[in-house]
């Protein structure tokens, strides 16, 4: 009973001091050991996520270190004024240098498949890193190389009835010289009804490009036929796979051929890749079927599934045509200037 009563008596006083305290008269707030508290260093303060607070204007707190505050998210900080921050200099963030930042892709260095450009004069025989005695170490631009590639071999169904079809390379050589087999050809009935084979040597210009030269021979449609062949394949910008060759006859005949596909990755395996085909001739060739000018485009796209890198089968679309003085010679032996083919196949390469 006594303590209450003495708890009553106090209240008064309790009372006057507070208005005391708020009102200023001879105590401050850093007198107050309860208000010190909130005077802590927030930079001690880790777990505080200020992305939280969206009333908080920071620039009115003067004494807080932002730079200690390993715990912060700038980004979730709604309505901050970084320009109201003195301590912090966005220009000095080490490790970013938005002048050397690129997009992806660009040309690439004009010797990137050099294979002695970054040595920095340094072989083999001679410099810092020779060994005495004989060559022992052999890189790999020094060794022969070989791969064979089949593009195509599919089944076309084009309604009145069905042909196979292969379309495939090989290859043998180093980094800028090649040998280069490429051969191509629809069989029919278990007979082959056109081929076409070509034997190149192909030599790197640039990064992406290489340069070919050989002979090219062509049976099936009409008398067999030779040909001289200069061209050009390589990748072209957002990665185009282009291969264009010129031709010249035994006759004095002139052709041009284009090709341009791209792969489409639909997921890691699921690949969709769009094809396109153009032939043109430099005059009239009735026994073998040749027309001046355009003469057959064909395209078409093939969606493949890859089992591995190595093998993957596929089924696809195309459509093919025969273009000016060309399909004038196809009407003449009653044969159709326009075809739609589904196609069903595998690529694989080894």
């Amino acid at each position: 009973m006594n303590r209450i009563l003495l708890a009553l008596a106090a209240l008064p006083l309790a009372s006057t001091w507070a208005q005391e305290l708020h009102a200023g008269h001879g105590t401050t707030a850093a007198d107050v050991p309860q208000y010190q508290t909130h005077q802590a260093d927030h930079g001690q303060m880790p777990g505080m996520d200020h992305g939280q607070m969206p009333g908080m204007d920071h620039s009115q707190m003067p004494g807080m270190d932002h730079s200690q505050m390993p715990g912060m998210d700038h980004g979730q900080m709604q309505g901050m004024d970084h320009s109201q921050m003195p301590g912090m200099d966005h220009g000095r963030m080490p490790g970013m240098d938005h002048g050397n930042m690129q997009m992806q892709g660009g040309s690439a260095p004009a010797d990137a498949r050099d294979p002695h450009a970054y040595s920095g004069g340094q072989t083999l025989a001679k410099g810092d890193y020779a060994l005495p005695g004989p060559r022992r170490l052999r890189l790999a631009d020094e060794h022969l190389f070989a791969g064979v590639l089949v593009d195509r071999l599919e089944r076309v169904d084009a309604g009145e009835g069905h042909a196979w079809v292969y379309d495939t390379r090989a290859w043998v050589g180093r980094d800028y010289d090649r040998a280069v087999l490429k051969a191509e050809g629809d069989i029919i009935g278990g007979r082959l009804e056109e081929a076409s084979t070509e034997l190149l040597w192909s030599h790197a210009v640039s990064s992406f490009w290489n340069t070919e030269l050989g002979v090219r021979y062509d049976t099936g449609h009409g008398p067999d036929q030779g040909w001289l062949a200069l061209g050009i394949s390589g990748l072209a910008p957002y990665w185009f796979e282009v291969d264009a060759t010129a031709y010249l006859g035994e006759q004095g005949q002139t052709s041009l051929a284009l090709e341009a596909e791209y792969e489409l990755l639909l997921t890691q395996r699921l690949v969709l890749q769009p094809r396109a085909e153009l032939s043109a001739y430099g005059k009239d060739d009735a026994g073998r079927g040749q027309g001046k000018g355009l003469s057959e485009l064909v395209a078409g796209a093939r969606l493949r599934y890859e089992l591995s890198r190595q093998f993957a089968p596929y089924v696809g679309w195309e459509w093919a045509a025969a273009l000016g003085n060309t399909a004038d010679l196809a009407r003449e032996e009653g044969e159709s200037t326009q075809e739609t083919r589904w196609v069903a196949g595998a690529r694989f390469w080894f």
